[in-house]
């Protein structure tokens, strides 16, 4: 009837018609902007990324180890830079594999794995006390099981006695190269694609256990655990701070301190600590440089 209110909804198909598809995300909150919500990796793609890494360095091993042969090198026992390269291929891969999946899903942008920066006195005050919490849990598992003698010798097997070339390459490694790219990995795109599947809890509890594994056999074994804490304690840091920087600061510290135990030194570790330190800022400088400052308001963690 003319006059009366027409109360049917005005989007509603009409017969025969297909109605439009519902929007890929729900309406953003208030105040969010658009292009600014964290994508929802697939929890799946974390482990296929990891398998995908690992199958890498172990081909890459493979390859490496076997063109050291023609230079007087045994397959068994190949010389320390075959790891050092198998280490970085690993790294790369693993990286690469996080952004292919990524892709799968949104534009990868650098914020979206956790590289923006954080608010400064409140990220120095949850890396103080992360870092405080993973020595203390360290020193009474190790205490507890006598490991006080445990040594690591990886350092020595990647051919640091052999050159100052290769006492500097392996300290790259372990400061710089270790830190950027496992933090990328496993709090940047492992944990967040767990997060995604059952929480951040159960996500920081699985994400420990793999990064603890994952250093079987360059790491005495009694160390697994406390390697393993430590990755569950990076990603709680990362979800305190809301970005990846803390993390990898974290990581490298606890890093150069170990690999200059490795070498007894006293005053050189400070020196291993900044230098690391640096090169990390100058990358994180060329990723605002190169993709912007994150989103005011991107959703966190």
């Amino acid at each position: 009837m003319t006059g009366m209110t027409d109360l049917r909804d005005t989007t509603t198909a009409a017969p025969g018609q297909r109605s439009a598809p519902p929007p890929q995300f729900p309406e953003l909150p208030d105040g969010v902007e658009p292009g600014t919500r964290v994508p929802r990796w697939k929890p799946w793609t974390a482990f296929v990324a990891l398998i995908i890494g690992f199958v890498a360095a172990s081909m890459g091993f493979i390859v490496i180890a076997s063109i050291s042969t023609a230079f007087g090198y045994t397959f068994e026992d190949p010389p320390p830079g075959v790891t050092i390269i198998a280490t970085i291929v690993q790294n790369v891969f693993l990286i690469g594999a996080a952004v292919f999946f990524a892709a799968k899903v949104a534009r990868p942008r650098p914020w979206q794995f956790g590289l923006r920066r954080p608010a400064w006195w409140p990220a120095v005050g949850w890396t103080a006390l992360a870092f405080v919490t993973f020595l203390a849990f360290s020193a009474i598992w190790v205490s507890a099981l006598g490991l006080q003698n445990e040594e690591d010798t990886l350092p020595t097997e990647l051919g640091v006695d052999e050159s100052t070339a290769a006492l500097i390459a392996v300290a790259f490694l372990v400061t710089v190269v270790a830190p950027v790219g496992e933090e990328l990995f496993f709090r940047g795109f492992y944990f967040r694609a767990l997060a995604n599947w059952k929480g951040i809890w159960p996500a920081a509890i699985i994400t420990g256990i793999t990064f603890g594994s994952i250093h079987a056999g360059g790491s005495p074994i009694g160390f697994l655990v406390p390697l393993g804490f430590f990755g569950f304690v990076l990603c709680l840091l990362y979800v305190r701070t809301k970005s990846l920087y803390p993390p990898i600061v974290l990581h490298a510290i606890n890093n150069s301190i170990a690999f200059g135990s490795t070498q007894d030194w006293s005053w050189q570790i400070p020196l291993v600590l900044a230098g690391s330190l640096a090169i990390i800022s100058l990358g994180a400088y060329a990723v605002r440089r190169g993709w912007g400052p994150a989103p005011a308001r991107s959703l966190p963690v």
